[in-house]
């Protein structure tokens, strides 16, 4: 339970920080549905402070002891994640793959609720997987070059010179 409270409690920040560096290009619907994810995240991790400090079983009783508590907010993660995947494949700042993997995994997460532990767990790792790639590709990223492309044309972070050779942009026209 206490892994299950740290890797929940990263999550909003996680989500947050992919949010804040893909804009302006995430546009509004990608941040209104990083913030429902985030918020969602922000109640599961106080159910599991819940589990921990009422020293609950297992996920079955937590469902039962938390019902509505917990539909609502797992209604909230699939909706906000899959906003939150369209709004990446709209931005494409970062690879398809990793906004699919996401919204694929919010979906198998909800529909796998009842079924036994390995298949949440598989759910869960389809949209952790999307979550890392989006992390890594961030990683590889040179630091700005994901807001820069909202800026710019199809030049990959370069504008075309007046004489029509390519040359990097820094912000700076040059006479």
């Amino acid at each position: 339970m206490w892994l299950t409270l740290l890797a929940e409690a990263a999550i909003p920040i996680f989500v947050i920080g992919l949010a804040a560096a893909q804009r302006p290009r995430l546009g509004r619907l990608g941040v209104l549905a990083a913030v429902g994810y985030a918020y969602s995240y922000v109640v599961f991790t106080g159910t599991v402070v819940y589990a921990l400090v009422n020293d609950t079983k297992n996920y079955e009783e937590l469902t039962d002891q938390l019902g509505a508590v917990m539909t609502v907010h797992g209604a909230v993660m699939v909706v906000a994640g899959l906003g939150f995947g369209h709004a990446v494949l709209r931005a494409r700042t970062l690879p398809a793959w990793t906004a699919l993997a996401l919204m694929a995994g919010v979906v198998l997460v909800a529909v796998t609720q009842t079924l036994p532990e390995g298949a949440q767990l598989a759910a869960a790792g389809v949209r952790d997987l999307g979550f890392a790639g989006m992390g890594a590709a961030m990683l590889r990223t040179p630091a700005g070059r994901t807001r820069s492309r909202s800026h710019t044309s199809n030049f990959g972070g370069q504008e075309p010179a007046a004489t029509g050779k390519i040359r990097p942009s820094h912000g700076r026209q040059r006479t």
